[in-house]
């Protein structure tokens, strides 16, 4: 069985973005003190959801919502981005490398 399906790992890679972003912003929001501002890498961290932010949501909404709606817009904007992204990336992969994917499945037939 092919484990490196494009659903599969895109749906993984979701999942750890938002809890990456989900740290990320849980870590700036309570040392804001310390760093006199937004942690370092923050908007790194939340390129993602902070796309989606601005071109999806932000259209729709004005920002004068509360906190807990925005930031669930955020991390689920972050889960939708980087889930496409890896589908895409992998579904190129397994196109554009056709070897790699049958040596995993000739082992797997074996």
């Amino acid at each position: 069985m092919n484990l490196y399906k494009p659903h599969t790992v895109a749906i993984y890679s979701g999942v750890i973005a938002t809890l990456i972003g989900l740290i990320a912003l849980s870590l700036s929001w309570n040392l804001w003190g310390f760093f006199s501002g937004p942690l370092p890498g923050y908007q790194i961290f939340l390129f993602p959801g902070n796309l989606s932010l601005i071109y999806f949501w932000h259209p729709i909404f004005t920002e004068e919502i509360n906190f807990w709606p925005k930031l669930f817009m955020l991390l689920f904007g972050q889960f939708v981005v980087v889930t496409c992204i890896v589908a895409v990336l992998v579904k190129l992969k397994n196109r554009l490398v056709p070897s790699l994917n049958n040596k995993s499945l000739n082992k797997d037939k074996k």
